[in-house]
């Protein structure tokens, strides 16, 4: 128990590694730039540039993950019913009884309710378990080592926003000094100390823009689609099959979802994208992904109207939207379509 214990201890202290790598090669440019090479005329924007990365760094490095509300654990009744249960089938139909109060529409591969056997939770649509967190992460996209922390629904924008601002303060240091780069070669460059700023300032900043390049690209890509790293790898599973496009809103309304409605805030490392991570709205509107047709027994438990729980739902394919419809109104609709 001990032995274990200290092996944890061990690993959350290595963990840190790549982050104060990443801190102290930051820290070197800024006095390299700043008090050796002394580039007046840019500093102004040099400083923009690394507080809003610094900031990023920040917030994505110490913004911890979200994770499943107290609603998604199971009861202390089902709990107690669900260990007792050895058959697998009963199993999944406890789950499935308790699922029917909840907005969750994926499935796992045998189309049960997917379960965290850790965390003792029905796992919320696109929630999934870090193993390095030792724990279950709303929107979870990966666990970066270079943050020390996991990527998920609360992160997410703040992540990407220090690629961004990362690739911005490389390309800002190596457009800069590349002048000073020159004179390096050509020997014009008479302080040594200064010599070697300026070769490792351009060979630190071009390395860096280059493996940043391809991943804020592939993010990019990510958040036009509406998809997590894992999603991209294993498609989402619901009632009707897995559908990577399952979360695929359209090219404005992924960027929203992320980013949230007030575009004045987009560059800004502040929370604003939409939702609170345990449900998220999808592609297509279907009995097994409508929250109103899905928990059909809830909503007539909750007192609804007979007229209410029958609704016709047919999708616009101008718009791509759900419209409903009570039943009884239906021949008053189609009879002007004639």
């Amino acid at each position: 128990m001990a032995l274990s214990r200290g092996f944890r201890c061990c690993q959350r202290i290595f963990s840190w590694i790549p982050v104060i790598i990443i801190t102290s090669v930051v820290l070197w440019s800024y006095y390299a730039y700043v008090f050796e090479l002394c580039l007046s005329a840019y500093l102004l924007v040099f400083h923009a540039c690394f507080v809003m990365f610094l900031w990023t760094y920040w917030k994505s490095i110490f913004t911890p993950p979200s994770t499943p509300g107290k609603k998604f654990h199971l009861s202390y009744s089902d709990k107690e019913r669900y260990d007792k249960e050895d058959r697998p089938d009963v199993q999944k139909h406890i789950l499935m009884e308790v699922a029917k109060k909840l907005p969750i529409f994926t499935r796992t591969t045998s189309g049960a309710i997917r379960f965290c056997d850790r965390c003792q939770l029905l796992k919320p649509d696109r929630c999934h378990h870090c193993s390095v967190c030792e724990t279950c992460v709303l929107k979870m996209d990966h666990h970066c080592p270079w943050v020390n922390n996991c990527v998920g629904f609360s992160n997410y924008k703040f992540f990407l926003l220090f690629l961004t601002y990362s690739m911005l303060y490389c390309v800002f240091i190596a457009a800069t000094v590349f002048r000073y780069f020159l004179k390096f070669w050509s020997g014009e460059l008479p302080n040594v100390q200064a010599k070697f700023h300026v070769l490792f300032l351009m060979f630190v900043a071009l390395m860096f823009f280059l493996s940043l390049m391809f991943l804020f690209g592939y993010h990019c890509w990510l958040v036009t689609k509406n998809r997590s790293t894992l999603e991209a790898f294993s498609a989402p599973i619901f009632q009707t099959g897995p559908d990577k496009n399952g979360f695929n809103l359209g090219f404005r309304r992924n960027l929203i979802q992320v980013f949230g409605d007030e575009r004045k805030l987009w560059f800004l490392p502040v929370f604003t994208s939409l939702g609170d991570g345990h449900f998220f709205p999808m592609r297509t509107q279907s009995e097994s992904r409508n929250p109103l047709l899905g928990n059909e027994e809830q909503w007539d438990e909750d007192g609804g109207s007979d007229e209410e729980s029958e609704l016709f739902c047919f999708s616009s394919s101008v718009q791509s939207e759900t419209v409903q419809f009570p039943r009884s109104k239906l021949p008053t609709l189609f009879s002007g379509l004639r």
